[in-house]
């Protein structure tokens, strides 16, 4: 999803900056400085999630000098950002034992969990909510999308915050929105030569480029999506059958099935499918 990274990237960070507000005595009740000082330890902080969320909020939370420890179940995503961040950052393979004990222990637990047009999964359950520290800050930022944690609920910029068994939840729904210039100049920097294409070419841009076909959601009332269709329970329908490519009947070939480098740049996507008695020719879509 790269047209919302920069948003991503904006969340990722105010997650930490809006979890060390709220760890403060003034709008919570825990008092504690989340970078510590000499003689003091820092706040432990736990991420789920380390995606451009996780990232940006590993970052931010380091630079302020707090024990960061991140959770994914991607070992690739774990190597790549301890690689990235070195020895400051302590990585973990994601269980629900593993989640449960960095949770047990944080003073800010960072909920960044996505699954892109589908609900986001209850990593953290209720029974794992009990064990948090009071005083401690819960940040949701997938709440939009129901939210990694099952006490979470969303909320509003005006009363961002609640408690539940002495745990703050802060759980925006359009965390970005706080700091709108910023937002703005971000996504701004990355929107436009996507919507220029589908200004000019309209439903052409999806012929001519996959990523824009594999971005479409809803298509003359047929949901085009298929995370989407199984989570408001609504009938998928391929996309490139939505747009008239193909028949409805036709299987696609996932795209990962073919080598790049083998394939001719062609202005249709037609080669990536193929019907249950035969399969088409020569493949392929520009990148």
């Amino acid at each position: 999803m790269p047209l919302l990274a920069p948003i991503s990237e904006v969340a990722g960070r105010l997650a930490v900056q809006s979890g060390d507000y709220f760890l403060e005595k003034a709008h919570g009740w825990a008092g504690i400085l989340l970078g510590g000082i000499t003689g003091v330890d820092p706040a432990r902080v736990t991420i789920i999630g380390g995606g451009i969320v996780g990232t940006n909020a590993i970052d931010v939370a380091l630079g302020m000098g707090a024990m960061v420890t991140l959770l994914d179940r991607n070992i690739d995503v774990l190597r790549n950002l301890s690689k990235q961040f070195g020895h400051r950052l302590n990585t973990v393979y994601s269980t629900a034992d593993a989640i449960e004990h960095h949770c047990s222990i944080a003073e800010l637990v960072i909920g960044a969990v996505l699954v892109a047009g589908a609900t986001a999964p209850k990593l953290i359950t209720r029974n794992i909510a009990t064990k948090i520290k009071p005083g401690s800050v819960i940040v949701n930022v997938a709440i939009d999308q129901g939210g990694c944690c099952e006490t979470s609920r969303p909320t509003t910029h005006d009363t961002p915050t609640y408690v539940v068994d002495g745990v703050i939840h802060y759980c925006v729904a359009n965390m970005p929105e706080s700091v709108l210039r910023t937002s703005a100049y971000a996504l701004n920097n990355a929107t436009p030569p996507c919507v220029l294409a589908l200004a000019d070419k309209g439903l052409q841009a999806l012929r001519d480029n996959w990523h824009f076909l594999n971005g479409l959601n809803v298509h003359q009332g047929k949901v085009t999506n298929q995370s989407v269709a199984n989570a408001l329970g609504h009938t998928f329908h391929e996309p490139s059958a939505a747009i008239g490519l193909l028949k409805e009947n036709t299987t696609p070939i996932q795209i990962t099935d073919v080598r790049r480098e083998q394939l001719t740049p062609l202005n249709d996507f037609t080669s990536f499918y193929k019907t249950g008695r035969e399969s088409s020719a020569a493949p392929i879509i520009p990148a």
